[in-house]
């Protein structure tokens, strides 16, 4: 069973985002039919979703440790012309925190129930950063009967580079780490980078600085959706270690669109995915239009749109 509720009866407030950018909510009652449900899984976890919209659906797998509340500005752009669905992985977001099932073939188990839960039977489908993995993980188990069209936004096909591999093969599975320890660490702030471990500029860019609707949805999420940073890193190590790159070439059977920029530390990947795939696209976002892994929440006039022409009925198969 999915229970519904307004986000005003969560929050129990409005909220007023701090900078005024046309065309996207000023506050967050602008988002008159947005709605948050929630779900049991089968292994007794509830989650949360984020929901608004009407026409075909569109369900958004966010990255790691991020959230429906970061997608605030997308669910806005994008509810003018679908359905839009915003998933909170477990550990993630409003979603229940728990110490088990931290593996990404949980998370896409945990994506099927979901589509059973709000009764899609088919959607288009848009993975961010780890999201991707999750909808890899989901195609190989379940297979893309449900997927219409497929985006893809800068994930690594293999986080973690083998010490066998060549240059070249490292370059386009994008993998930038060598120590899913020193991994986790880093991106929890135990410890401050180290290029030999995990070589990302990935934080220099994880910044409001110059990007509006960035700080917009991050200081929302900061505020009414805090992280638990315990319960986020629980999954970080079966991300790490998992290479998806005989899904990619394998498995997907949909067109597929894939984001990136010139500022991302796998960027050659993510073209090789695009030339892999049967049906496969890539945008590259140049370094002075926010072209780095955060492109989406930085400038989501400009991808929405994109993505809204790549998943409207007219546009390829």
């Amino acid at each position: 069973m999915v229970v519904y509720k307004k986000p005003l009866e969560i929050f129990g407030r409005d909220y007023e985002f701090p900078n005024a950018i046309p065309g996207l909510p000023r506050r967050l009652s602008d988002l008159d039919d947005l709605e948050i449900g929630s779900f049991e899984t089968n292994d007794k976890v509830t989650l949360s979703f984020w929901k608004a919209g009407k026409g075909d659906p569109l369900i958004f797998i966010p990255g790691w440790s991020a959230n429906g509340a970061e997608y605030i500005n997308l669910l806005y752009i994008l509810s003018k012309q679908f359905e839009v669905y915003v998933l909170d992985q477990r550990n993630h977001g409003l979603s229940q925190k728990v110490t088990y099932g931290n593996r990404i073939s949980r998370f896409s188990a945990d994506l099927h129930e979901f589509l059973q839960h709000i009764d899609v039977k088919q959607a288009h489908f848009c993975g961010w950063s780890m999201g991707c993995s999750v909808l890899w993980s989901y195609i190989d188990l379940f297979g893309s009967g449900a997927i219409k069209k497929l985006a893809l936004i800068d994930e690594a096909p293999s986080i973690y580079c083998h010490t066998d591999w060549s240059e070249e093969e490292r370059i386009k599975a994008g993998a930038f780490a060598s120590s899913a320890e020193r991994m986790i660490d880093i991106f929890s702030g135990k410890t401050p980078g180290n290029r030999m471990a995990v070589n990302t500029d990935l934080f220099d860019y994880y910044t409001v600085e110059g990007a509006p609707a960035f700080e917009n949805s991050h200081t929302f999420a900061n505020e009414f959706v805090p992280q638990d940073m315990e319960a986020l890193i629980r999954v970080q190590f079966d991300h790490i270690l998992n290479d998806w790159r005989d899904i990619i070439t394998h498995r997907i059977s949909v067109p597929t669109l894939v984001f990136s920029g010139e500022c991302s530390d796998w960027v050659e990947s993510q073209r090789w995915i695009a030339s892999t795939v049967p049906d496969g696209n890539a945008i590259i976002y140049g370094e002075h239009e926010h072209g780095d892994h955060f492109l989406a929440l930085k400038d989501p006039l400009r991808f929405s749109k994109e993505l809204a022409i790549f998943f409207s009925p007219e546009t390829g198969k």
